[in-house]
């Protein structure tokens, strides 16, 4: 029989009883639920987004709210209950300037830089009340570069921050999701072991491991696959220049290898949602979504579904 730490001990437990606790909220056995997703903003509300989510025939979404003021409760909960659709996780970024590349991004981004530190963890609170207020279970986020050394300073200060908005997510009744990209995966798994709360989990973006130069996805689900709660469905290139990202590309046209991606959430009784997202707009983002939600449901048939 064999032996174990206290640290090996507490990550099986953990890991354990997420994996219960979520597979059952989704319905396991089960099929995971495509969705898509949409936003609010200065000049989109949440009718028109959760229209739009409608529209195009999906039962879920994934909320983008800007700086999660309260009062988009009722809207949200009205529209998200006239159309009929399921919000899986509202997503907040918080203040600030953010530049997405490899040089500036580690400056800007997320909960790690110091500057804008406090007043993204204030907005990520927000979005957990906020969330509480229309009966949303999940809250995500972009970290930011979680430093890759965990002798690094800005380490310890990466883990106190996640531990921070983690609870506060977890006092609400709330899954805390980090989204993948920045980081490599064996750094998000060593984030998520030492901040130990239960309710902290992974959306796995598999383009942005690839975006970014972290890694891919199907050898991804090897290390984080017991965190995954969620999924963000798109592709792209690997970057070529050292200071930029790669290329956002339609779902089929880029590295991301989907067919396998899918074999590994079955494999690992995946049922939470697959969400896509396209980050262009216009018609062509329209019809990139549909080409899309055509492709995965055919994936996903085969895998769960053996049709």
């Amino acid at each position: 029989m064999p032996t174990y730490d206290r640290r090996t001990f507490t990550k099986a437990a953990l890991a354990t009883v997420a994996s219960a606790r979520w597979n059952t909220a989704a319905g396991a056995p089960g099929v995971p639920r495509l969705g898509v997703v949409v936003g609010v903003s200065a000049t989109t509300t949440p009718e028109q987004a959760i229209a739009k989510v409608h529209r195009l025939a999906f039962p879920t979404c994934q909320l983008a709210v800007g700086t999660a003021p309260l009062a988009l409760a009722a809207p949200i909960r009205e529209a998200l209950t006239k159309y009929q659709v399921e919000a899986t996780a509202l997503m907040t970024l918080g203040e600030g300037r953010m530049v997405w590349n490899l040089r500036e991004g580690p400056l800007t981004i997320g909960i790690i830089p110091p500057a804008t530190r406090r007043a993204r963890i204030d907005a990520l609170k927000r979005a957990s009340d906020l969330a509480k207020a229309c009966g949303v279970k999940a809250v995500h986020t972009h970290c930011g570069f979680i430093p890759e050394g965990p002798n690094e300073p800005l380490y310890a200060d990466a883990v106190a921050a996640i531990t921070e908005v983690a609870g506060y997510c977890r006092s609400n009744g709330q899954t805390f999701l980090m989204e993948t990209g920045q980081e490599t995966p064996i750094t998000l798994l060593r984030a998520i072991e030492d901040v130990g709360l239960d309710n902290l989990g992974v959306n796995l973006d598999v383009a942005n491991l690839i975006l970014y130069g972290k890694g891919e996805p199907v050898g991804a689900l090897d290390v984080i696959g017991p965190y995954v709660r969620g999924l963000h469905a798109k592709d792209g290139l690997y970057p070529t220049d050292p200071y930029g990202l790669g290329r956002e590309v339609p779902i089929g046209k880029g590295r991301v290898r989907f067919a396998e991606v899918i074999a590994g959430l079955r494999r690992i009784s995946y049922t939470g949602p697959i969400t896509i997202e396209r980050e262009i707009t216009g018609p062509k983002q329209e019809r990139d979504i549909i080409a899309s939600k055509l492709y995965l449901e055919q994936l996903i048939n085969r895998e769960y579904r053996g049709t």
